[in-house]
């Protein structure tokens, strides 16, 4: 269940408090997010829209430790993420947060199989351990028989399924998916979709994700929209 009220809920998996970011230009301080509590449980879906500028990449890189806020907290398991040194953020990163991003940011002279396995190479898993943690995302995404095949020999919506295979591939706390879709033809996007769908009914994934599209937000759980910093929310699907 996600709540915005910031009452104290034990169950949480993720614990925003008062966090706010401030961006300074020249002499201007530019708020773009302005006190805000956010409870969300292990297996939600949530959804985070509003305008372009209104925070919203700003908040998931908040929440995946890609960035430090100027005030507040964020808590991932108990664990006070805002106060960690940079090589430890670096180390929590690589254990908990898997990424999707827009753009798919895969390698091109690698194959799928190896784009999938970057994240391995910083664990102490062995070759054997690696091959059979890539198989298994590459199956789960359906792409076993494009294995050996480089990101141009691909589709964009094959791409963006080695994207979410990487990101998965760790069996991370959870996912943040930056405008998933926002690449894609309607098609391709609706199996994206449907893709994180089951990662999140079936296999019980916590995701997080940023998007301009309401057919991709009606499939999540609850719907936060940032308006001038702060959130407010909505019925999924209204």
């Amino acid at each position: 269940m996600v709540r915005i009220d910031g009452q104290e809920n034990g169950a949480s998996l993720i614990r925003v408090r008062n966090l706010g970011k401030t961006y300074q230009r020249g002499s201007e301080e530019l708020h773009v997010l302005r006190g805000l509590n956010l409870d969300i449980d292990q297996g939600d879906f949530v959804a985070f829209m509003g305008p372009s500028g209104s925070g919203k990449t700003t908040l998931l890189n908040l929440l995946g430790g890609l960035d430090v806020p100027t005030e507040g907290s964020v808590s991932v398991s108990g664990e006070e993420i805002t106060s960690l040194s940079g090589h430890l953020l670096t180390e929590w990163r690589a254990r908990h947060v898997g990424f999707v991003f827009q753009m798919y940011n895969l390698i091109p002279v690698l194959t799928a199989f190896q784009n999938v396995e970057l994240p391995l190479l910083l664990t102490k898993l062995s070759k054997a351990g690696r091959r059979k943690h890539v198989e298994t995302a590459l199956a789960l995404v359906g792409l076993s028989a494009r294995a050996q095949h480089f990101p141009r020999q691909l589709s964009g919506g094959e791409e963006q399924r080695v994207a979410i295979a990487r990101a998965i591939v760790t069996d991370p706390t959870f996912l943040l998916c930056d405008e998933p879709t926002g690449d894609l033809d309607r098609k391709s996007a609706g199996e994206i979709m449907a893709l994180i769908d089951r990662l999140v009914h079936e296999y019980g994934k916590t995701v997080l994700m940023v998007t301009h599209d309401p057919r991709a937000a009606e499939q999540a759980h609850a719907v936060l929209h940032l308006d001038k910093g702060t959130l407010v929310e909505k019925e999924a699907g209204a």
